[in-house]
């Protein structure tokens, strides 16, 4: 019987597609992802269902710790000219005398909890240490010199240009005390700010509900 010869064949892989595939999908989420930037303040606000999703742009983050110490957060990412508007108007109305390199540094200040007495300091220091360094809050207590009145004003000065409204966030931890929750809302109402949007943990809401049935279906977002 004949002997039959089978041809024998490399059972190597050409892998250079697989490796550019690789690459591309890398590259892609690179460029992509948004990388979220860490919370200056750490708190955890009280649990509520709601069905609106918060806005990020064009607002105003007011914080305030398990302390009840109140902190200040610019949210605006498209418009970077508000922050240098914002220290502007705060130099003049306060006579801060703060040099043109320290309000440079507020742009790149992640969050404001100091008194006006101690900002310069504040905005002296390199942006490392200027961003971890821990601050004793916005004085808010004594209703006669309650100095976050003068950062939601020069915060509408900032964003007012005949088109746009500043939205205000307030976020409080739940062991927060009313009386710092009051300052804030005193603070607002004597800038004229009537409307504002309470950042809270988001729960599920009680089962057979609309809100339950639509979250289930995927037709609301949170």
């Amino acid at each position: 019987m004949p002997k039959v010869n089978i041809q024998k064949k490399s059972t190597d892989t050409d892998m250079t597609p697989f490796v550019d595939i690789a690459f591309l999908i890398l590259s892609f989420f690179i460029m992509a992802t948004k990388i979220k930037a860490p919370e200056p303040v750490k708190t955890t606000p009280p649990n509520s269902v709601s069905s609106k999703t918060l806005p990020k742009d064009e607002s105003v983050l007011i914080t305030m710790d398990d302390k009840s110490q109140v902190y200040f957060t610019i949210l605006s990412e498209t418009d970077k000219t508000v922050a240098p508007k914002l220290i502007a108007d705060i130099n003049a109305k306060r006579n801060l005398n703060l040099s043109a390199k320290q309000q440079s540094n507020f742009a790149r200040t992640n969050i404001i909890g100091t008194s006006f007495a101690q900002l310069g300091t504040l905005l002296n220091l390199p942006d490392d240490k200027r961003n971890s360094i821990t601050q004793t809050g916005i004085p808010v207590s004594d209703s006669l010199n309650n100095e976050l009145v003068w950062w939601i004003g020069s915060a509408k000065t900032a964003f007012a240009d005949g088109k746009r409204r500043v939205k205000f966030l307030i976020k409080g931890d739940e062991k927060a005390k009313y009386p710092a929750f009051e300052a804030v809302i005193d603070a607002l109402r004597r800038n004229e700010e009537m409307k504002y949007y309470l950042v809270t943990s988001l729960e599920q809401p009680p089962a057979g509900t609309d809100l339950y049935i639509s979250r289930q279906k995927g037709t609301t977002k949170d």
